[in-house]
């Protein structure tokens, strides 16, 4: 069935104004070529949709029933066009991104870097805490979350899957050796990283449960303080991998025991649930999915503020 949508705006804006007049004012034509619209949509209906005198307005019944049938119809159009326009349009403005410390640093900057170059006219502004921030409350766009994510009504797209390793400095594993097998460690300075050292499970290639005892004399709950021991020669500590493989050209740290595994934990963009993603937020999230080789994982979930 071919629908056809002609003469229903000048319809709704004749019932939203009670008046041929007004409408036709708003409309910007004469009030003659609002009443010849209504007239041949009578007539292709077949329904009489208002009752007019000299005096008043009146919709029927028909026409309040087709009035809010119409209401809901051009409301679909609009919000087509607008999601057209949106995916159209080069982002533009400020984006207001809120991560903590570790990942800001590790995955975000040069992220933020590449998007805008790629897209000069958005403001991307980063608010680097380690709080869980109110999206709404204090207008922020989008937010980089660890999970595991409570159900709300803010919607996650997960990033990357990681893990956790165990992570030493060259000059520390040449003063006092690298550790080839699990019992080796009971041996060296372990730094904890508090509360990860405690709750974390490690698995042996075979599969088996390792138990990795964390009794060294330095311990912090903060990972890029962590980072920096490991890299002052403190000893061999905790490291999520894109923390590790991302310190950058110079730095001195080396996976160690890389056969060992940890638990995987997932990183997640979340925003504010809406009818349409804003084109700053939505170009900045496909860029990292391109950059990312984990990106064919993507899903989309309700999540936690």
């Amino acid at each position: 069935m071919i629908v056809n949508l002609e003469h229903i705006d000048v319809f709704v804006e004749v019932v939203d104004a009670q008046s041929f007049t007004r409408a036709a004012t708003r409309l910007g034509m004469p009030t003659s070529t609002v009443s010849a619209r209504i007239a041949r949509l009578e007539q292709r209906l077949g329904v009489t949709l208002i009752q007019r005198t000299t005096r008043q307005l009146n919709v029927t019944p028909a026409g309040r029933r087709y009035y809010e049938h119409c209401v809901r119809a051009l409301s679909e159009v609009a919000s087509a066009e607008q999601e057209l326009s949106s995916i159209t349009q080069e982002p533009a403005g400020k984006l207001v991104i809120t991560a903590p410390a570790d990942i800001a640093d590790s995955l975000l900057v040069p992220l933020v870097n590449v998007y805008t170059r790629q897209y000069p006219a958005v403001q991307v502004e980063l608010m680097v805490t380690n709080r869980q921030v109110d999206l709404i409350g204090e207008s922020v766009d989008l937010a980089v979350r660890i999970g595991p994510l409570s159900d709300s009504g803010l919607i996650a797209r997960k990033y990357v899957d990681s893990r956790v390793g165990l992570w030493a400095s060259a000059a520390y594993l040449e003063q006092h050796g690298t550790p080839a097998h699990e019992d080796d460690l009971a041996a060296h300075r372990l730094i904890q990283l508090l509360p990860v050292s405690r709750d974390l499970t490690w698995y042996h290639p075979a599969g088996r449960v390792i138990d990795v005892s964390f009794s060294g004399v330095v311990a912090t709950d903060d990972v890029q303080n962590c980072r920096k021991f490991i890299e002052s020669g403190a000893g061999i500590g905790i490291l999520p991998d894109f923390i590790g493989q991302s310190a950058g050209a110079g730095s001195t740290l080396v996976r160690v025991l890389p056969a060992l595994v940890s638990d995987t934990f997932s990183i997640y963009f979340v925003w504010p649930s809406q009818q349409f993603v804003p084109q700053t937020v939505r170009k900045f999230i496909d860029l990292a999915m391109d950059e990312n080789s984990c990106s064919d994982s993507v899903t989309e979930i309700f999540c936690s503020d």
